[in-house]
């Protein structure tokens, strides 16, 4: 049986800065996959919705696929030969669902005097509608027999295996031009997505963060240990979900001060049958670090 948590902690930079939590998050449980997503909205001057953008973003990733698994067998059958189509399919959705989602909150919300007030009129003028609600989104969904994931912008997605090997397993690769994020607000966003799909190795969770995570750690290493961490807390889901909240609210004190956003789905099963297969790991990966310590400090 398939499991979730999420939580969106406010950053310390915008609790000082009387700013709302542009992060969103949310997961959704099915008898046959669950799915974890996580949107983290721009912020900046002209994305002055963009925490609007960002729980519409969650809310259009979990839709969509709701929908294309809505026959399971069939879509899990295609899956294996043509699953590069159907992702693509998928994020094309995503895309048409959320903008549709921010054009009704728009005709339902028009632009308030005190958004407009720091733009000229020439500026806003120039400011397309999608802007307004700006976000990335990322996205995992773990079946019986697969694991998909689909992302743009900057954020990560981790998989713990059975086994205890906890890797990054899509490495996003910045689509935009000079360092852009990718944004679901830019016009050719169905094609600045990237995806991964696998059916070798049966995966105990699935983690979806915002980069506020990522950047509250000094290193990868640091940060994929983390998350074989908490996977090992999973058996006990009351206790974790106080922990990693308590964790995370500690960790938006640190690095970017940025707002930070946590959604997981795990097999319950797999997460009960592997604590000391994962215990295990934890302690390998302390010696790893322990010795990487030693060897940074002689300038190895």
């Amino acid at each position: 049986m398939f499991r979730g948590f999420n939580c969106s902690i406010i950053g310390a930079s915008h609790v000082k800065k009387g700013i709302v939590c542009q992060d969103s998050s949310g997961y959704e449980l099915h008898e046959n996959y669950a799915v974890a997503v996580v949107a983290d909205g721009h912020g900046s001057k002209k994305h002055f919705r963009s925490n609007t953008g960002s729980q519409l973003a969650v809310e259009s990733a979990i839709e969509t696929v709701q929908n294309f698994f809505s026959d399971y067998e069939r879509i899990a059958n295609e899956l294996p030969e043509n699953h590069d189509l159907i992702l693509k399919n998928i994020e094309k959705q995503v895309i048409a669902r959320w903008r549709k989602k921010i054009m009704k909150h728009f005709s339902e919300n028009p632009v308030r005097p005190e958004e407009k007030k720091q733009f000229t009129e020439e500026e806003f003028s120039k400011i397309p509608i999608e802007s307004y609600y700006g976000t990335t989104l990322v996205s995992a969904v773990v079946g019986k027999d697969f694991t998909l994931g689909f992302q743009i912008g900057d954020g990560s997605l981790v998989a713990v295996f059975e086994d205890g090997e906890t890797v990054m397993i899509m490495d996003y690769e910045e689509s935009s031009p000079a360092n852009i994020t990718a944004s679901m607000c830019n016009k050719n966003a169905p094609y600045l997505f990237n995806h991964f799909y696998t059916n070798r190795k049966k995966i105990l969770a699935l983690f979806v963060s915002t980069d506020g995570l990522y950047t509250s750690f000094g290193s990868d290493y640091d940060f994929l240990d983390y998350h074989t961490i908490i996977a090992g807390q999973l058996y006990d889901m009351q206790g974790f979900e106080s922990s990693v909240v308590k964790n995370i609210t500690k960790r938006t004190h640190f690095g970017t001060e940025d707002d930070i956003s946590l959604s997981c789905v795990y097999d319950e099963k797999l997460a009960s049958e592997n604590i000391m297969v994962l215990r295990d790991k934890i302690e390998e990966n302390k010696r790893k670090s322990t010795a990487r310590k030693i060897r940074k400090s002689l300038g190895k």
